[in-house]
């Protein structure tokens, strides 16, 4: 059985972006268009794949946008995890945020590092609790003989956080990507899209158009 995926396209049809639509800084061109995407009701819009690599390979996955700053791109994780030996071995990773249905990308690249403690408690203090035990509870990306194992390890921990506030594990926090680069992509007809990209210089962004 086969899929014919050749005929599978779609014209793009937006108006397109061009330099003097940007903002010089591009952390409020990124807020700017994470505002349209929520507006936009877009499914998870700060949703966004994250590759990392080490000696072994390359590795990407699904991970969510909790922060962002003119310091970087916040998320949370085991740090006990693949990402998390790969980003120890190699601090170098990319984030794609893929907002297609208003015919949009953003790349961004740069060197990952871990956030303050102070900070993945204050975040990890906001989680619902039942996600604060399936953090306790998970031995993210080792391997398991059933569903039955997690589940009667989320179980175990119901009990022994039953009483009180569940701490924050010394094994799970945040990290932030701190971009040298951040392309905006804008779909256009003809496959002629728009893409501009920073690339910071010190203590400054520059920006160029680059060829679809």
């Amino acid at each position: 059985m086969t899929l014919d995926l050749l005929e599978l396209r779609r014209e793009f049809t937006s108006k397109g972006i061009s330099s003097t639509d940007l903002d010089a800084n591009p952390f409020v061109q990124f807020k700017g268009w994470m505002q349209q995407a929520i507006e936009a009701d877009l499914t998870l819009p700060n949703a966004m794949s994250l590759a990392t690599s080490d000696e072994s390979g390359a590795s990407i996955r699904t991970v969510l946008l909790k922060n962002f700053d003119e310091k970087g791109f916040v998320f949370f994780t085991n740090y006990n995890s693949k990402k998390s030996k790969q980003i120890t071995n190699n601090p170098n990773a990319a984030l794609l945020f893929p907002w297609l249905d208003l015919e949009r990308q953003v790349k961004i690249s740069g060197t990952v590092e871990k956030v303050s403690t102070l900070e993945s408690l204050k975040y990890f203090a906001s989680r619902p609790k039942d996600s604060q035990l399936g953090a306790w509870a998970s031995a993210q990306s080792s391997s398991l003989s059933s569903r039955q194992v997690l589940l009667m390890e989320f179980d175990k921990m119901k009990r022994k956080f039953s009483d009180g506030e569940v701490p924050l594990p010394d094994f799970w926090g945040g990290y932030r990507l701190v971009p040298t680069t951040i392309e905006f992509w804008q779909g256009r007809e003809s496959r002629l899209h728009d893409r501009f990209v920073y690339t910071r210089k010190e203590n400054t962004w520059e920006i160029s158009r680059l060829a679809p």
